[in-house]
């Protein structure tokens, strides 16, 4: 496999479950202005969607959006539990946290690296976000993973877009656990291994 990614973006979450799943790919990093590779591939003909992640696969099959790829790297390791079976409650209850994450959590606060936004702008989006952080807050106070006691892929998803705060300089006081998730799943070897591996680690 290889995954192309770009070092903190939202392939962070591929990244770091590659290494959870304990399965091994080629990583390829990618310049999203010029649409190439660090190997020299264009990238456009990996992923005419144009941002990444992409996983591709060993047959050459490829795979696009953080929530799919997700679930498709816990299925190829299934004793890790990083997803619970098909079929399963907890099965819909993940796709429901990683869809949750993907079009509240991910999109909110990926907004907020628009340039153009004023500081108003950015202050309101950062308003609108907060009834969906005050959710998962709310949920993290009572257990120390979104599916309960066992970790999966879906707090990977929310660690990394949580990971941004840092980036938007995003006060997060006011959802101490989400702050206590955070400082947990980093704490993780596979997730310390990724940060290594991507150049974010202090």
């Amino acid at each position: 496999m290889k995954l192309f990614f770009v070092p903190g973006y939202c392939s962070m979450a591929v990244h770091i479950a590659l290494n959870e799943a304990q399965l091994q790919a080629t990583l390829d990093q990618v310049d999203l202005a010029s649409q190439r590779s660090a190997a020299g591939v264009d990238y456009r003909n990996i992923n005419p969607k144009g941002y990444v992640p992409a996983l591709q696969l060993d047959d050459g099959e490829v795979l696009t959006e953080v929530a799919v790829i997700l679930q498709y790297l816990a299925d190829q390791n299934p004793d890790l539990h990083l997803a619970p079976p098909a079929g399963t409650l907890a099965h819909y209850r993940l796709q429901e946290w990683l869809n949750f994450i993907a079009t509240e959590i991910h999109k909110g606060l990926g907004q907020m690296f628009n340039p153009a936004l004023t500081p108003e702008q950015r202050d309101a989006q950062f308003e609108r976000l907060q009834p969906r952080l005050d959710y998962v807050n709310a949920r993290l106070q009572q257990s120390p993973y979104l599916l309960g006691e066992t970790f999966s892929v879906a707090d990977i998803y929310l660690f990394t877009v949580l990971n941004w705060r840092n980036f938007l300089d995003l006060d997060f006081s006011r959802w101490p656990a989400l702050l206590d998730f955070a400082a947990r799943v980093a704490a993780r070897p596979a997730v310390a291994k990724t940060m290594q591996e991507e150049g974010l680690a202090g």
